[in-house]
């Protein structure tokens, strides 16, 4: 008897076995009806892997009664997809029906590969579906994405894993082997991916076989057998976007708990410590900025402890950071400074630099007037002449507005005591 992975042989063979996607699968299911009505049009699945992509196209195929190709973007080229697309081409003209044309990660196809899609999704000749587990607004070309529905699969809870797991162990007699808790343990250890759950429980019941053993498992027994927990996570995909966006906002809500979380989370996925460092370098000068200047010495200093010491010494430095960065008062005002000052810089960046403050480091550059007049402030009382550094042209602005936390309340206060010598100047002039 040929041998079929668990996750194979269980299957689904009806969209009413499909969990976690009852938005998409129900009887108002958009998916649904269109098998039901035949009406077919092209879409994309995007969801985490496990969460049921092949299930839904092979359902189609088998529901639709259409001719089916799979390609998988991994292991396709351009030659073979410009050949299936004209054997597609000519069954629609010889039975009047689509080809459904399903593929696998379809993200990994490059801009060549998806317009050779186009033609023929528009000429109806294929139904595409395309299965990814990457934003398609990034991944997808925007002109077959204006042509696909986009359909967002759950992630599956860990009721519904469990009892997944439950079904497969009645079907191949194996319940009793297996205690409440262990089957929870395996549902959290598959984070979110039924495929991963059921290989898996696949391994813990190879080994019942292999150990001739009539032993309950527990959650004990199948640490033992599965070694490692895992944790589910793409370093270079979107769910690495979402848990680092997710880090930012706890320190900016200043939530250090919630911030510890979300780093061990990064942390223990295996995502790279230097890039989280790096942004959380990025965070202590926009988030905090000047309300504590010391966030970004401490940010530096742990980057230069991560560069010393590696890891895994260095997850007490960075999470010692986290604590600091989320606990620290906050203050976005530099960050809206350089944003306004940039604004600004692109709509004036043809005004020419006054001639006072230009540097005269020839003669020639002397006699035409570069740096006459200026001032150099050092020789004045308080260190201070008032002299305008704006283009001739442009009037005086003030980008930085710092806040009332922190720091800033001494700088707000540095800030006035100049304005009050530049005002008593600019009077005098007057």
């Amino acid at each position: 008897m040929t041998y079929l992975p668990l996750a194979e042989k269980y299957r689904p063979q009806n969209f009413s076995d499909v969990l976690g996607q009852e938005h998409l699968l129900n009887e108002n299911g958009i998916l649904k009806k269109m098998i039901s009505n035949k009406q077919y049009s092209s879409f994309i699945l995007w969801g985490n892997p496990g969460t049921g992509k092949t299930t839904i196209a092979q359902l189609f195929k088998t529901k639709s009664n259409l001719p089916f190709i799979f390609f998988s973007a991994v292991l396709s080229g351009i030659k073979e997809v410009k050949e299936v697309m004209k054997e597609a081409e000519q069954q629609k003209k010889i039975s009047g029906e689509p080809t459904i044309i399903f593929i696998d990660e379809i993200h990994r196809f490059n801009r060549s590969q998806q317009d050779a899609f186009l033609h023929y999704v528009e000429t109806g000749a294929i139904i595409l579906i395309g299965a990814t587990t990457e934003n398609p607004s990034f991944n997808v070309i925007s002109a077959l994405l204006s042509r696909c529905h986009v359909f967002i699969l759950n992630q599956l809870s860990i009721e519904n894993i469990k009892s997944i797991i439950i079904k497969i162990l009645t079907a191949e007699e194996k319940s009793e082997f297996f205690s409440e808790k262990a089957i929870d343990f395996l549902a959290h250890s598959a984070g979110g991916d039924t495929r991963k759950a059921i290989n898996l429980l696949e391994i813990c019941l190879n080994n019942l076989i292999e150990t001739n053993e009539n032993k309950i498992y527990d959650e004990n027994t199948i640490q033992e057998v599965l070694s490692v927990k895992t944790l589910m996570y793409d370093k270079k995909g979107e769910e690495h976007y979402n848990l680092i966006s997710a880090l930012h906002k706890s320190l900016r809500g200043s939530d250090p708990q919630a911030g510890l979380y979300w780093l061990a989370r990064m942390l223990e996925s295996g995502d790279d410590p230097l890039y989280i460092i790096r942004r959380l370098v990025r965070f202590a000068a926009e988030d905090i900025g000047l309300a504590d200047p010391n966030a970004l010495v401490q940010a530096i200093a742990v980057k230069d402890a991560f560069m010393f010491l590696g890891m895994p010494e260095s997850n007490v430095c960075i999470a010692q950071l986290v604590v600091y960065l989320a606990t620290a008062p906050k203050s976005n005002s530099v960050y809206s400074a350089i944003k306004l000052a940039q604004k600004k810089a692109k709509e004036t960046g043809h005004e020419p630099v006054p001639y006072v403050i230009r540097n005269a480091p020839t003669k020639l550059m002397k006699d035409i007037g570069y740096g006459s007049e200026y001032k150099y402030d050092h020789d004045y009382e308080n260190h201070y002449y008032y002299q305008k550094y704006f283009p001739d042209n442009l009037k005086e602005e003030m980008f930085y507005q710092p806040s009332k936390f922190g720091f800033e309340k001494d700088i707000a206060k540095r800030i006035e005591w100049w304005n009050k010598l530049k005002n008593i100047q600019k009077n005098n002039n007057d």
